[in-house]
């Protein structure tokens, strides 16, 4: 069964002068402000879209390998999940880094790389962004 979830942004004024807000609607959990300063420069206490695609890589992807690692027989115990996703005015996104640390019993690190990889190849949001270079690193914590 399909699901369908809600986000909106309302916003004022020119790209460079103005600013909006991004409101997750479905979850209701929040109003966040947003502008181009915080989205090219530095964040200043605002999100960005580039942020927003970040939370919604990271957790697609914990996801998948949290399955991937469960349906192998080696279900994790935590994954550590970061995804920095690179934005050059005038450029767009230019990549997208997923790096995971993993408390996994009973795995080889070569297996906990290999789960990943396929993680990171058919999450939904790795597949949505496929347009994007999007790098993996990927090691069992020590």
């Amino acid at each position: 069964m399909a699901t369908t979830r809600f986000a909106s942004t309302r916003w004022e004024g020119s790209l460079f002068e103005g600013a909006g807000s991004v409101t997750l609607e479905s979850s209701g959990i929040g109003t966040y402000d947003v502008s181009w300063p915080s989205r090219a420069e530095e964040a200043n206490g605002k999100t960005s879209p580039e942020e927003l695609i970040a939370a919604a890589h990271s957790s697609c992807f914990s996801m998948a390998l949290s399955n991937g690692l469960a349906k192998a027989g080696t279900p994790p115990t935590s994954l550590d999940t970061q995804a920095a996703v690179e934005f050059t005015p005038g450029t767009g996104i230019t990549g997208i880094t997923l790096t995971v640390t993993g408390v996994v019993e009973g795995i080889s690190e070569a297996d906990f790389v290999a789960a990943a990889e396929d993680a990171k190849a058919n999450c939904p949001v790795s597949q949505a962004l496929s347009g994007t270079t999007i790098t993996l690193e990927a090691s069992l914590a020590s």
